[in-house]
């Protein structure tokens, strides 16, 4: 069926890296290097009897990017993920929408994002967009190609992300019942796979940051991507210690002593095609 664009889930295990296609040198460091340090480790934790467990815990960090790929966030909360991919690891395109229609309303929401978008706008290539709806954008296309035997004009729209992410999706407190707040969850996740793909650039991927355990594993991300034309590629642990300035934001906005699961993971998805 050709190449592949891929969806990526962090789990605890090391799993098969996405293919990205011909990758730059500076890729080939967050790429190639985790899966041979990973069983460096192993063979030392052999010798000295450490756990599998503590093994994994101190891997090292994997960073689904690079510096040249041009990165979409959909939904970034207070924005400071996405100040932290500018500060820390030097994306110098990266495009982080939020759903709030205006900086006021994100502001009353999260104080500290007005510190981030400073950081995000000080790249010439980074920008913040408000008012976006993860199940309703458009796609971030270029346009090119000419009618053939005419001379006339006829575009034709090429997706331009090489990584579309989107942490911690979630629909609120749109309903107590869990049943209900899965099927909510789980039409927020399809609706955006489907705004999403015609995005994305050949041999790009699509991202997504979930908790562990229930009920985020009763939305069966897997199940939805492959109705959706996409298939999970590989699973990692997120680490929000490699994103410094990283902080978890709430759908509703800042909660005083807020109960959150501590195990987080990427799902990285590729279109079927």
């Amino acid at each position: 069926m050709g190449k592949k664009r891929k969806l990526a889930q962090g789990g605890a295990r090391p799993a098969k890296l996405a293919k990205h296609g011909p990758p730059t040198s500076s890729a080939k460091k967050h790429t190639a290097a985790p899966g041979a340090k990973l069983q460096q480790k192993k063979n030392q934790s052999s010798n000295s009897g450490a756990p599998l467990q503590q093994q994994q815990r101190h891997a090292e960090p994997t960073i689904p990017f690079s510096p040249e790929d041009k990165i979409l966030l959909v939904g970034d909360g207070d924005l400071s993920f996405a100040a932290s991919l500018v500060e820390h690891h030097y994306c110098a395109d990266v495009t982080a929408t939020v759903f709030e229609k205006n900086l006021e309303e994100l502001v009353e929401k999260y104080p500290q994002a007005s510190d981030n978008i400073a950081k995000i706008e000080s790249e010439d290539g980074c920008r913040v967009l408000f008012g976006v709806d993860a199940t309703k954008m458009g796609p971030f296309t270029n346009k090119s190609g000419r009618g053939k035997g005419t001379g006339s004009e006829n575009p034709t729209a090429h997706g331009i992300m090489d990584r579309i992410m989107f942490n911690f999706p979630h629909i609120g407190g749109k309903s107590t019942d869990v049943n209900r707040q899965v099927r909510y969850n789980q039409e927020l996740l399809v609706s955006f796979f489907q705004r999403a793909i015609p995005s994305l650039a050949p041999g790009g991927s699509i991202i997504v940051t979930l908790f562990e355990g229930e009920p985020y594993t009763l939305w069966n991300i897997r199940d939805l991507a492959r109705h959706s034309g996409l298939q999970v590629e590989r699973s990692f642990r997120f680490q929000a210690s490699a994103y410094p300035g990283y902080h978890h934001a709430r759908t509703l906005g800042v909660v005083r002593n807020p109960a959150i699961g501590s195990t987080k993971r990427h799902e990285n998805i590729e279109e079927r095609r």
